[in-house]
C-alpha cells in the first residue's frame, strides 16, 4: 500500500521551546509522545512486508491511535481528539491525503520505552528507521551490559554512532548506572532531531545528539561504543539503508576501524549489522578480521539470525549472495 504524497499542515506556534536544544516543532512532538504514553499506547514495528500485508486487509484491528501512529494509516479528523490534531500540526507532522489526514511520524515501543521515528512507508532519503533490527540490536546490547558492566565507579561515557532514532543508545543507557553520559551521533539531521526528542521523551538527562559523519565530531574516548549501521545496497543510497561498498558492509567495517582507537582501556565496541554470505563465506567477518588481528582487542562474534531481508536477493546487487545474516560483534579493548 503506497500512499500519495500529501500536503503539509502547519500551525502557528509560540516562539520559544522549553527543553534545551528542542525547537517548537520538537516540543510538540515530545508532547505527542507524552500523550501516547499516558494513553498506554504500545506498538511493535514489523518488517515492511508484514506491514503491507496487514494494512492491505479491509479492516485493521486496533485503536485509532494505533492505526494512526503505528500502522501509519490515513484517518478522519473526528478519529483523534482536537488537541492531538493541533499538536501534530505544531510538530509539522500532519498531512492531507485525499480528503483524509495522516501522521508523518510514527511511534514504536521497545520494552517500556517509546520512540518517535519516520512514518511508513520510509521512502524519503532522510527517513529514520525503526524495526525488527532495532529489537534484535537491543537484545544483543542488553545481554552484554547485563553480563559485562563497565568497571570502576564512574558512570561511564557511551556513544551510539549512526544512532537513527536513538533507540539503541537510549535503551542501553537505561540499563546502566545513573549518570551515564550518552552521545547520540548521526549524519542524518532528521535522525538527530528524533534522537534528541526521544532522549527527552524517555527522561534521559546527560544526553547530547549531534550531527556527525561517523566519528568526525564525536571525540572520545568512550567506555562503550554501540552501532547498528545500515548494511544493505540501496539503489537510491538512502541514509538509513545504504551501507556502501560492494555488499553494503563498508560503513560497518569503517566503524570497527575508526572505533577501536576511541575506546578507553577495557572499553567495548558492540556492533550489530548484516553480513552477506557468499559461497559460504561471511563477507563482513572476512573484512574486519585483519583489523581485529592488528588491534589490541579480544572479540566475540555471533550470527544472530541466519536469514534477514531475503527479498533483497531478488536484486542484481545480490546475484551471488547466498543469504544475508544478522551478526553481532562484541569487541573489548585490552587494558
Amino acid at each position: 500500500m503506497q500512499l500519495d504524497l500529501c500536503s503539509d499542515e502547519t500551525a502557528t506556534a509560540p516562539s520559544t521551546a522549553t527543553h534545551q536544544g528542542l525547537s517548537v516543532a520538537d516540543e510538540a512532538l515530545l508532547r505527542l509522545g507524552a500523550f501516547l504514553r499516558d494513553q498506554n499506547y504500545r506498538f511493535t514495528t514489523t518488517t515492511p512486508l508484514t506491514h503491507n500485508r496487514v494494512v492491505q486487509r479491509s479492516a485493521v484491528d486496533g485503536s485509532h491511535l494505533t492505526r494512526a501512529f503505528g500502522w501509519s494509516l490515513p484517518f478522519y479528523a473526528s478519529d483523534l481528539p482536537v488537541p492531538v490534531l493541533r499538536i501534530l500540526a505544531e510538530a509539522k507532522a500532519l498531512a492531507h491525503c485525499n480528503g483524509l489526514l495522516r501522521s508523518k511520524v510514527r511511534f514504536s515501543t521497545l520494552k517500556n520505552q517509546l520512540f518517535a521515528h519516520s512514518a511508513f512507508p520510509t521512502d524519503a532519503a532522510d527517513s529514520v528507521f525503526f524495526g525488527p533490527d532495532t529489537y534484535r540490536f537491543a537484545r544483543c546490547v542488553e545481554s552484554v551490559l547485563n553480563s559485562q558492566p563497565i568497571s570502576g565507579s564512574a558512570p561511564g561515557r557511551f556513544l551510539d554512532i549512526g544512532c537513527g532514532s536513538g533507540a539503541g543508545g537510549i535503551f542501553a543507557a537505561s540499563l546502566m548506572r545513573p549518570g551515564v553520559e550518552l552521545l547520540l551521533a548521526d549524519i542524518n539531521p532528521q535522525a538527530v532531531r528524533y534522537a534528541r526528542v526521544n532522549a527527552a521523551l524517555n527522561g534521559l538527562k546527560r544526553t547530547q545528539a549531534i550531527h556527525s559523519d561517523l566519528f568526525q565530531k564525536a571525540g572520545g574516548p568512550f567506555d562503550y561504543i554501540i552501532a547498528n549501521p545500515p548494511y544493505l545496497v540501496d539503489d537510491y543510497q538512502r541514509l538509513y539503508r545504504h551501507g556502501g561498498g560492494e555488499f553494503g558492509i563498508a560503513l560497518s567495517v569503517d566503524i570497527v576501524r575508526e572505533g577501536i582507537p576511541r575506546l578507553t582501556e577495557s572499553g567495548r565496541l558492540l556492533l550489530y549489522t548484516g553480513s552477506p554470505i557468499v559461497g559460504g563465506v561471511d563477507q563482513f567477518l572476512a573484512a574486519v578480521t585483519p583489523i581485529l588481528d592488528a588491534s589490541p582487542v579480544t572479540f566475540d562474534y555471533d550470527e544472530v539470525d541466519p536469514d534477514v531481508f531475503g527479498e533483497e536477493l531478488e536484486r542484481s546487487a545480490y546475484d551471488h549472495v547466498d543469504r544475508i545474516a544478522a551478526v553481532f560483534l562484541n569487541i573489548k579493548k585490552d587494558g
